[in-house]
């Protein structure tokens, strides 16, 4: 299993020993679209004497995400995850609805299961708290794990840790969100880079630089850069709705079958909207990622 990537070289653990590998360039040729062909839980075939990764074994599954510098490219954070855990802080930096809705519809084209944390639970006010539990409250309705945390308090863990256990958990979020504040108070022995927010633009600095994952007693955790913007790729629009579960819900009740919810006459989402039986927010940020989309399968090269 691949612990960590860092440019060319992966660290590879074999269930006793961890070795330094490179990847075999027959591997590299075979025209994968990603920055990063091995990716942070990869299971790989290799040779402990020449140190190549000779073969990458067929993944279960993957989040990906728009490569920040390179058109039509994307970078794979994690594969083979039984559990995303998305961390949110609603200040200090603040998490936008936006940004969430984005990760958790691509965990369900992806085959991940989100648990979203809300985090820094000790700096919130009754307001924020209210607000918060609104918010919350959408997410628990449409199924999603949710707990509220804060790495100061020690008996808001037990939710999430007892939502990981035994699992391989993926933590994600806006830098300064509080990934790794999160898991130095899970577990000690890691002793993960944390800095403060910044006071002057109320935003987190970058402390993890690579996505890496840690072997605990517990669960095996990855730890990941965070991430200003979640680019989506490889999304067509007429199948953004099925990634919105209370879209995907009502969408064979519209009465076009090809229905994308914007301005169509008989739209059972828009009523649903207008009843307030969606979220507005949750239904803003669909279109959002509607007009957004403009993956066409034929012309993926």
């Amino acid at each position: 299993m691949v612990l960590r990537t860092a440019g060319l070289l992966y660290t590879v653990f074999d269930g006793t020993t961890q070795f330094t590998c490179r990847l075999a360039g027959k591997v590299r040729l075979e025209g994968i679209k990603a920055t990063n062909p091995v990716a942070v839980g990869d299971k790989v075939v290799f040779d402990s004497h020449t140190l190549l990764i000779q073969d990458i074994l067929p993944r279960k599954n993957y989040i990906l995400r728009e490569s920040a510098n390179l058109s039509k490219r994307y970078h794979i954070l994690a594969a083979n995850i039984d559990l995303l855990a998305l961390v949110l802080s609603y200040k200090l930096p603040r998490t936008s609805t936006g940004f969430a809705d984005r990760v958790l519809a691509t965990c369900e084209a992806y085959s991940v299961e989100p648990f979203v944390v809300f985090n820094k639970k000790d700096i919130w006010d009754a307001a924020d708290q209210s607000a918060v539990q609104e918010w919350a409250e959408v997410y628990k309705k449409l199924g999603y794990g949710v707990c509220f945390t804060s790495a100061f308090v020690p008996a808001t863990l037990g939710p999430l840790l007892e939502a990981g256990r035994g699992k391989t958990v993926l933590f994600l979020g806006h830098s300064g969100a509080g990934k790794s504040s999160l898991l130095n108070a899970m577990f000690p022995n890691l002793q993960l880079k944390t800095a403060p927010i910044s006071r002057k633009f109320e935003k987190g600095r970058h402390t993890t630089t690579f996505a890496e994952m840690f072997i605990t007693s517990a669960m095996r955790v990855i730890d990941t850069p965070g991430i200003k913007e979640f680019g989506m790729v490889r999304m067509r629009k007429q199948e953004v709705g099925d990634y919105f579960r209370e879209i995907l819900a009502l969408k064979n009740t519209c009465r076009f079958h090809d229905c994308l919810h914007e301005n169509e006459p008989g739209c059972a989402v828009r009523e649903a909207v207008e009843e307030g039986e969606i979220a507005f927010w949750r239904y803003e940020n669909y279109l959002n990622i509607l007009h957004t989309c403009t993956y066409e399968p034929w012309k993926d090269e």
